[in-house]
């Protein structure tokens, strides 16, 4: 494997030469250049990835070379290193994208920290790029993972039925993401350039609901001081998501159903009905047949929605997709804590990972991920960094679901089986009654 290089550029070439050996004895390949020219020419032929730079040096100084090296390479990490320790210099090169700012003198194994950290921090980024590469064959409107035949099927309906501006009923389980799948719905549409507005019917008590959906007139309640237009005005043209549906006040339901309808709504306190043109899509952890039949629900409000139903399956039921999905998580974790020393997670790990059962389904995973990529203290999440406490019995919930292969059956097994007995491959392979190789090929099976 070969070293890290750096670039050391100072026009004081005895000292640029000084600190490389320094580096070299650290098992960095350092290369000391007498000048912003030179350290130019080496970033262009390749295969640099810290460079460490002087602040003050004639023809052009470390601020303009940083820029320049910005302006190609945005990839490539910046040191920069001066005798002049003012901190407006300090704060310059940082706000130009400098990684670090060291004042001289400072000592030789500071510099190695900094160098080693730019070094890790830029191999993160690339495995973060990397990652979103290769997910944008598994990822499409807008980054709704489909290898599982179950979401395949979930995204061939949003295809069909995002052109028109029928209403859509989206059922699931709490955190299945089923305000993605509107918001999928509203940006493959041609309302997309128009607004997407969503609302938690169950958030609101009725008056505030009802004036926030259909507005209001001023004088028309006490503290109407002025006219609200609604929200449903505010998405003319667009897509409004109501949330939670089976939540919305009986009272209220005619009104919506108005809108459905006729496309007309009145504000409270107006006396003239309103034109709006607004795509309605409705949400509900709850079975809505059931809402109807406890009178939550009117029935004929239920036949305007759920014209194209989209029922959105449980993350148990749909094991194809934790592993992108997680490397996904990772992905955007990475960026919003660039500090954060995690590139990747331990088998052990991964193996809970995909051994969970996902009581809260994609949001609980988003949330999982982000707390292992925080609370890393090297290279590798553990498994203990996910605190998701001990593996769970086998649920009996993954047999009520989606028919997988027999093969899918036998890895998840082994899996289960290999965190019961704490990674200890050879008694895994004893308690499965089977011998070491095929344990190892039902863990590898994709």
């Amino acid at each position: 494997m070969s070293r890290p290089r750096v670039i050391v550029v100072d026009d004081k070439l005895a000292m640029a030469e000084t600190l490389a050996d320094g580096m070299g004895d650290h098992q960095l390949d350092a290369v000391a250049l007498g000048s912003a020219k030179e350290a130019l020419a080496a970033i262009r032929a390749g295969g640099v990835d810290v460079l460490v730079t002087d602040l003050r040096m004639p023809e052009m100084d470390g601020l303009a070379l940083l820029d320049t090296v910005h302006a190609s390479h945005p990839e490539l990490q910046v040191i920069v290193m001066t005798a002049y320790g003012a901190i407006d210099s300090a704060v310059e090169a940082i706000r130009k994208g400098a990684y670090h700012y060291l004042t001289k003198p400072f000592k030789l194994d500071e510099l190695v920290i900094f160098v080693r950290r730019a070094i890790d921090e830029r191999a993160i980024r690339r495995e973060a790029a990397t990652l979103r590469r290769k997910l944008g064959t598994h990822f499409s409107l807008g980054g709704l993972v489909a290898e599982s035949a179950a979401m395949k099927r979930v995204l061939d309906i949003v295809e069909r039925i995002a052109p028109t501006s029928v209403p859509v009923m989206i059922t699931g389980e709490t955190g299945t993401g089923k305000g993605a799948i509107a918001r999928a719905i509203h940006g493959t549409s041609a309302r997309a350039a128009k607004p997407f507005i969503t609302i938690n019917c169950a958030a609101l008590p009725e008056q505030l609901l009802e004036s926030e959906l259909f507005g209001h007139e001023r004088g028309a309640f006490t503290g109407a001081t002025q006219d609200h237009p609604g929200l449903f005005v505010a998405a003319d043209g667009g897509t409004i998501l109501l949330d939670e549906i089976g939540e919305m006040p009986i009272a209220l339901q005619p009104k919506l159903l108005r809108v459905l309808e006729a496309g007309t709504l009145r504000p409270v306190g107006a006396t003239v009905e309103r034109k709006v043109d607004v795509r309605v899509i409705a949400a509900t952890h709850r079975d809505p047949h059931k809402a109807v039949a406890a009178g939550l629900l009117r029935e004929d409000l239920l036949y305007r929605l759920d014209v194209l139903p989209i029922e959105m399956p449980a993350l148990r039921n749909r094991p194809d997709d934790i592993g992108p999905l997680v490397a996904h998580f990772f992905a955007e974790s990475i960026e919003r804590h660039p500090a954060a020393t995690a590139s990747r997670f331990s088998r052990a790990a991964m193996r809970r990972l995909m051994d969970h059962a996902w009581p809260g389904n994609v949001r609980e995973l988003a949330h999982v991920v982000e707390r292992g990529v925080i609370l890393a203290t090297g290279e590798e999440i553990m498994s203990t960094d996910l605190g998701l406490g001990a593996p769970e019995e086998l649920d009996p919930a993954f047999l009520t679901g989606e028919i997988v292969p027999m093969s899918a059956m036998q890895r998840r097994y082994a899996r289960w089986a290999l965190a019961r007995l704490e990674g200890h491959k050879s008694r895994t392979a004893e308690r499965l009654d089977i011998d070491a190789k095929t344990l190892n090929r039902w863990l590898s099976d994709e």
